[in-house]
C-alpha cells in the first residue's frame, strides 16, 4: 500500500494556508501545520480532524520574525515526519494593515516583510532540502503573489523610501528569483520548485482590513495552490510563475542570472547558511 504523502504548510490557522489545509485533509494526505499560536493550531488540526474525521494534523509553532525560530521549526519538522513530499511556504504578512505600513524590523534587525515573507521561508527551504530530496519525487510551492517590485541590492532591507506596499512587492519576488534560482540547482527528478499568485484580494484577514473588498475567493486561491501541490500534469514542472493556474511571467529582474545569483549570495549571508551541495 502506497503511503499517503506528507505536506508541510507554513501560515496554516488562518487564510489561504487554513483552507487549504482542509481541503488536501479530504484528499487523505498528512499534514503538518505551523503557525504563530498553539492555540489556534490546537483548534485547527481539531477542525480538520473532526471535519474529514481524519487523522489529527501535526503542528509546529514558530514566529518566522526570529530566524533561530526557524531554525527550530525547521527541526520540529524533521522530527515530525521520516517524509516531506510537499512543502507549501505560505506564511508571510501583507503591505499594509494589520502589520503597519511604517518600517518595521524582525528580531535578527532585519527589514520586517522581507525577513518574514522571503528570509523565513528560504532558510526554511535550505534547512528542509535534505528531507525533500530524500524523498524524491517531491515539490516546493512558494504562494507569492502578482505584485512583485524590483529589489536594490544597494539598500535591499529599504531604509530610504520605505512604503509597506514596495516592501511587500520584493519581499515576494524574492521569493520567486530564489525558486528560479533554486529550480536551476536542483534536478527536478528530486525536487521541484515552482511559486505561485493564488488569487487576487482573497477575503483573508489582512485583505479585509486593509483592502476591505474581496476580488477572488478563497476557493480560487487553493485550487491554484493544490494544483502546484498534487496535479500529476505538474510532475518534473520547476522554475515556473503562475497566475492562479496559467504560467504567467514574473517581472523582469526575475529573469536577469546576475540578479538572481546575487540575491542568493546575500540571503546565505543574511540567514548563516552555507550553500547546497
Amino acid at each position: 500500500m502506497t503511503e499517503a504523502p506528507t505536506i508541510f504548510i507554513t501560515g496554516a490557522t488562518d487564510g489561504l494556508g487554513r483552507a487549504l489545509a482542509y481541503r488536501l485533509a479530504a484528499d487523505g494526505v498528512n499534514l503538518i501545520l505551523h503557525g504563530r499560536d498553539v492555540g489556534r493550531l490546537e483548534v485547527t488540526a481539531d477542525d480538520i480532524a473532526t471535519a474529514h474525521g481524519v487523522g489529527r494534523p501535526r503542528i509546529v509553532r514558530a514566529d518566522l520574525a526570529e530566524l533561530a525560530q526557524v531554525r527550530k521549526l525547521a527541526r520540529d519538522v524533521q522530527n515530525a515526519t521520516h517524509r516531506l513530499d510537499v512543502f507549501v511556504s505560505n506564511a508571510g504578512i501583507g503591505g499594509g494593515m494589520p502589520d503597519g505600513r511604517d518600517r518595521r524590523t524582525s528580531a535578527d534587525e532585519y527589514e520586517l516583510r522581507f525577513a518574514v515573507n522571503y528570509l523565513a521561508g528560504f532558510l526554511l527551504t535550505l534547512k528542509l532540502l535534505p528531507l525533500l530530496r530524500r524523498s524524491a519525487p517531491a515539490r516546493i510551492v512558494n504562494v507569492a503573489s502578482i505584485g512583485q517590485h524590483p529589489i536594490d541590492f544597494g539598500d535591499i532591507m529599504i531604509t530610504h523610501g520605505y512604503r509597506g506596499t514596495r516592501a511587500y512587492g520584493q519581499s515576494k519576488l524574492a521569493q520567486i528569483m530564489s525558486g528560479f534560482e533554486l529550480a536551476d540547482r536542483v534536478p527536478a527528478a528530486e525536487v521541484t520548485v515552482n511559486s505561485l499568485h493564488p488569487a487576487t484580494y482573497m477575503p483573508t484577514k489582512i485583505v479585509l482590513e486593509e483592502i476591505g473588498q474581496p476580488i477572488d475567493s478563497i476557493d480560487t486561491g487553493v485550487n491554484a495552490t493544490r494544483r502546484l501541490v498534487s496535479d500529476p500534469a505538474l510532475d518534473g514542472v520547476t522554475g515556473r510563475f503562475f497566475d492562479r493556474t496559467r504560467e504567467a511571467r514574473a517581472q523582469a529582474q526575475a529573469y536577469h542570472a546576475d540578479a538572481r545569483a546575487e540575491l542568493w549570495r546575500r540571503s546565505l549571508e543574511l540567514v548563516g547558511h552555507h550553500d547546497i551541495a
